[in-house]
């Protein structure tokens, strides 16, 4: 590469890269990526080409993926249209686009039926943030593209804003903590903030890194830990957590194995006794 790219953000190998990228990094070849719909309810996205790689994040149903390889072992690299992250997803997660999504999961977990009753087995359940074409409405359901029947009081608008990604991710206490996650199933610290941020038309980064250089204003030195006011974000090296408000956090965190509201003494104490420290304090703006 002839710059500093970030290769979490950049589809770019020795062997291949992007079109775009022509003449700014070195490949290879070039590739025009073709476009392809994530078709599960979500989809793993891994550093390597096998079931055994590192989970880096997931991209939730009717999320768009820039397809550049496939493999004959039935993988795609590809980068994800909404954060830009690259990785391998499954090719059989990913179809060719459809009808664009008209409506969003805006409860934590919804399932969807073959038919329009509750009494038959369901076929999926989909997490906070996915999105669904909705062809038809019947009785009380939202009737997919595909076939799928899904409570209507489950779903919402594109468009529609949360007023408070905090009350969000309080939605997400007691999920399993799961490294690379951000669905119901499973989350991580940074995909709680992205997740939640995203519910209030907040785009976020993925990793807490990123998030601790690009999201909300910094806090001065004077105020910081003391001043802590509903929504700001806490970091540590590796790690992000969600004032709740002056005296507690919430947090998707190793030590709890799951989205937990801890006090910000105890948190704070606790994991500099690990070895870390609050490395910044981040405010998000009204939105």
């Amino acid at each position: 590469m002839t710059g500093p790219f970030d290769p979490r953000l950049t589809p770019a190998r020795p062997d291949l890269a992007a079109r775009h990228l022509e003449g700014k990094v070195a490949a290879t070849r070039f590739v025009e990526g073709e476009v392809r719909e994530v078709v599960d309810a979500q989809a793993p996205v891994r550093r390597a080409p096998s079931p055994d790689a590192p989970l880096d994040t997931e991209a939730l149903k009717g999320e768009r993926v820039a397809v550049y390889e496939t493999t004959e072992e039935g993988w795609c690299w590809g980068q994800l249209e909404a954060d830009r992250y690259v990785g391998w997803l499954p090719a059989n997660a990913l179809v060719l686009p459809g009808l664009a999504p008209t409506r969003k999961v805006a409860v934590l977990r919804t399932l969807v039926f073959p038919g329009p009753s509750i009494k038959l087995p369901p076929m999926e359940a989909l997490s906070l943030g996915c999105r669904l074409a909705v062809a038809r409405h019947e009785a009380d359901f939202a009737v997919t593209a595909q076939g799928g029947y899904v409570p209507a009081q489950h779903l919402a608008a594109l468009d529609m804003r949360e007023p408070d990604f905090v009350a969000v991710a309080e939605r997400f206490l007691g999920v399993p903590y799961l490294w690379g996650g951000k669905s119901s199933l499973g989350i991580d610290c940074s995909g709680l903030v992205q997740v939640a941020l995203a519910a209030t038309g907040m785009a976020s980064p993925r990793d807490s890194d990123l998030q601790e250089r690009t999201l909300g204003v910094a806090m001065a030195p004077a105020e910081g830990l003391g001043d802590l006011k509903r929504g700001d974000l806490v970091f540590w090296k590796g790690h992000v957590a969600i004032a709740r408000d002056g005296r507690s956090l919430l947090h998707a965190n190793v030590h709890h194995m799951a989205v937990a509201i801890e006090p910000i003494a105890t948190a704070v104490s606790r994991i500099k006794a690990a070895g870390g420290d609050v490395t910044s304090v981040r405010r998000i703006p009204a939105q």
